[in-house]
């Protein structure tokens, strides 16, 4: 599972440049552009479906990696200054380039499709012009479309006890993002199965009909994986509440507290735990949620209510509600920022959440107009696509070394 955070293999591009595509190490991709944001979102999407990113703030340093390593893809900005862009496009076809060159930018179709040109003209690989804003998902299609990153996951069924029994099954790491700061608030961990021959396995391929006794080992391994990362994180001096999501009838088997204290080494220094419990599946029984709550206090473990609205009714007569998150449902989130029905039902689902104390968190954010709703409405957290897919840990480290290592010498230049 483990792929190395060390590049130094890759060859430094030169005049007899190799081909850096279909190579057997980890793709790459550089990503110039003058907007942190910019390049802090494709770094995510890039992350998330297996390619590891330089991000480039000018065109100096756009050289001097150059120098370090070869690309597979190239994102460029053709901002004001187009005739930079058309040097670097040129010096990539002198020194025999074969990756792709992605133009990003703000600015009119003719401008980008002259640099594409000129680019063509120097026998690089140029792909057809991308107009900002764009979304997560035109990303993703440039990706599949050049094979790159993780290969599509084949249409395949296995069992989850399958799974289990063979040691297939890992945990994925999304992070929780504060939008209203910006920042890295949690991480949630999602089941992957990596079946020897078919790849990586979503959970539909495997979860489907699953007895509750391989829900309940899952859940075991589950908690013994996010404390254990939970760990490694802290080694980085990075201190982070995992969340898990799990069947009730599960999390009322499971002895939680022992299994926190069976895999936990420093309980005094965990940052604790969250589990999501689906809607339909406590809601109706809001007694028995209270008494886990106050069961699992002790070990720092608190509840979500997960892909929450539908029973809004039910729940907004309460006075309390014994959970920490409420994570409103994907299909409300969708186009909250234009469609005129899910607007005010996020944004009452949030006013909830606030009133009884608990984090609004939206799921399943693939656009960044819904983003920017959603940080209008006051919501707390945002995870999806937008912000960043489950990804394997050694990524997610690898994402979190760089963003530390840019924040360093981010620091370093203005001081």
């Amino acid at each position: 599972m483990t792929e190395g955070l060390d590049r130094s293999h890759r060859p430094a591009p030169g005049n007899d440049t190799t081909p850096a595509v279909g190579a057997a190490s980890v793709p790459l991709c550089f990503i110039l552009d003058e907007a942190p944001s910019t390049r802090s979102f494709l770094s995510l999407v890039m992350h998330g479906v297996g390619i590891e990113t330089e991000e480039l703030a000018d065109p100096t340093g756009f050289r001097q990696a150059l120098q370090r390593r070869a690309p597979d893809l190239v994102f460029l900005d053709v901002g004001l200054d187009s005739a930079e862009v058309i040097e670097l496009v040129a010096s990539l076809g002198r020194r025999g380039y074969r990756g792709h060159v992605q133009l990003i930018s703000t600015r009119g179709a003719a401008v980008m499709e002259h640099v594409r040109s000129i680019g063509q003209q120097h026998g690089v690989e140029m792909l057809p012009p991308l107009k900002k804003p764009f979304d997560a998902n035109a990303i993703v299609a440039i990706i599949q479309a050049l094979k790159l990153g993780h290969a599509q996951p084949r249409a395949a069924r296995v069992t989850l006890r399958e799974a289990l029994a063979n040691g297939w099954i890992e945990f994925w790491h999304q992070p929780k993002i504060d939008l209203r700061r910006k920042q890295l608030a949690g991480v949630e961990a999602f089941a992957r199965c990596r079946h020897p021959e078919l790849g990586v396995l979503l959970p539909a391929a495997f979860m489907p009909e699953a007895a509750e006794a391989d829900l309940t080992t899952l859940s075991e391994l589950a908690i013994a994986s996010v404390i254990a990362g939970s760990e490694r994180l802290s080694r980085l001096g990075i201190n982070l509440r995992f969340a898990v999501n799990m069947p009730v009838g599960v999390l009322v088997k499971l002895s939680i507290p022992d299994l926190v204290h069976k895999h936990c080494a420093q309980l005094h220094e965990w940052p604790g735990l969250i589990i999501g419990v689906a809607e339909e599946q406590i809601v109706t029984d809001l007694a028995l949620a209270t008494e886990l709550t106050r069961q699992l206090a002790h070990v720092d473990v608190k509840l979500a209510i997960d892909n929450f609205g539908r029973g809004y009714s039910s729940l907004a007569r309460l006075k309390a509600l014994p959970f920490a998150e409420l994570k409103l449902d994907p299909t409300f989130v969708a186009d909250c920022g234009v469609d005129p029905i899910n607007a005010p039902l996020c944004k009452t689902v949030i006013d909830l959440a606030h009133n009884f104390g608990s984090l609004a968190v939206a799921i399943g954010i693939e656009k960044a107009t819904d983003a920017l709703a959603l940080t209008s409405m006051g919501c707390d957290i945002g995870q999806g696509f937008l912000l960043g897919q489950p990804m394997p840990e050694d990524r997610f480290i690898s994402l979190l070394r760089q963003r530390a290592a840019g924040q360093g010498r981010a620091l370093a230049a203005n001081g």
